[in-house]
């Protein structure tokens, strides 16, 4: 191979490196930590909800499934305005003074 085709390949996979679908996640959680936190607190209270759903007794099927979408968009609000919170902290009150 020529040194010019060499090159090529080295920015090419330089590039997708940087690029992946892990090192975009991980790049994310480190910008926000409160994201993911809530998408998986999402899966946690679905997932609860769904294993209740077999002992719900005589509570009706859209009840229980009202009241446990509400639980998961409390969950994800709640991470949000708690991450929304820890980079306004971060931004106004740790950033030093210029």
């Amino acid at each position: 191979m020529s040194s010019g085709q060499e090159s090529k390949f080295t920015v090419y996979s330089e590039y997708e490196t940087d690029t992946s679908q892990t090192s975009k996640l991980l790049r994310k959680f480190k910008e926000t930590p409160f994201v993911p936190i809530g998408m998986a607190g999402f899966a946690v209270v679905v997932g609860y909800g769904l294993y209740k759903l077999k002992h719900r007794g005589s509570m009706k099927m859209s009840l229980h499934l009202i009241h446990m979408r509400v639980a998961a968009q409390g969950f994800v609000v709640g991470a949000i305005t708690c991450g929304v919170l820890y980079s306004m902290f971060r931004e106004h009150v740790l950033k030093p003074k210029e």
